[in-house]
């Protein structure tokens, strides 16, 4: 069963995600904050497996809120989900970049907030369908320029070139096809590059692609 806490100070916003997820054999809401400390303590109370965390919140919000579950080790297995109106949210990349395993907009389909939710749990989300690629190397561009990762240094060059696929925008099954080779080998690869540079998930694999200049903006044609 996957636990699911909704963070968001709009009551009927949470009332929809709760009367859609507990719908789903598979899928409870153990919890539900309006803000972003509420969110925090009951994070920690009640251990969910993800948080659907609205970024714009009274008294913490949702980026904050964030950084704190992130960073603390205690919580390592809690996924984060930011959740935005807008695909444009200037804070949305940010997010990512504290820890955040990606981020739906509100007016997700129902099927796909589902399917993001299950992925997100096995480790495979990072954004949602109406986030296009583009909007990954947007973000990109807006961060801090490229820097040379001495991390980077660590992986295979097999490695390097499966994250580079991985911070283009590829599934496993895509990066599969492009390189020949089995879905299963494409997840090891990656899961290997994410053990070697320290990464939470793999939108952060994503992150430190873009930072550290493999994978350049406008690269997605």
């Amino acid at each position: 069963m996957i636990r699911v806490l909704l963070a968001d100070d709009q009551l009927l916003v949470r009332a929809g995600f709760r009367a859609l997820l507990d719908a789903q054999p598979d899928i409870e809401v153990s919890g539900e904050a309006a803000d972003g400390e509420e969110a925090v303590r009951l994070v920690r109370e009640l251990r969910p497996d993800t948080v659907l965390m609205d970024i714009r919140m009274p008294r913490l919000d949702g980026l904050a809120a964030t950084r704190r579950i992130t960073d603390d080790p205690e919580l390592n297995e809690v996924k984060v989900v930011v959740l935005t109106t807008f695909e444009l949210d200037e804070y949305v990349f940010e997010a990512i970049r504290s820890g955040a395993s990606g981020f739906l907009v509100k007016d997700t389909e129902p099927e796909e907030l589902l399917r993001a939710v299950r992925a997100v749990v096995n480790g495979d989300a990072l954004l949602s369908p109406g986030v296009t690629r583009r909007l990954i190397a947007e973000f990109a561009a807006r961060s801090k320029e490229p820097t040379a990762s001495i991390a980077l240094g660590r992986l295979t060059d097999r490695e390097r070139e499966v994250m580079a696929l991985v911070g283009m925008g590829l599934s496993n099954e895509e990066i599969a096809r492009r390189l020949v080779v089995s879905p299963l080998t494409a997840k090891t690869h990656v899961s290997r590059a994410m053990v070697k540079l320290g990464a939470r998930d793999r939108a952060q694999l994503v992150v430190l692609a873009y930072e550290s200049g493999l994978v350049r903006p406008g690269w997605l044609g």
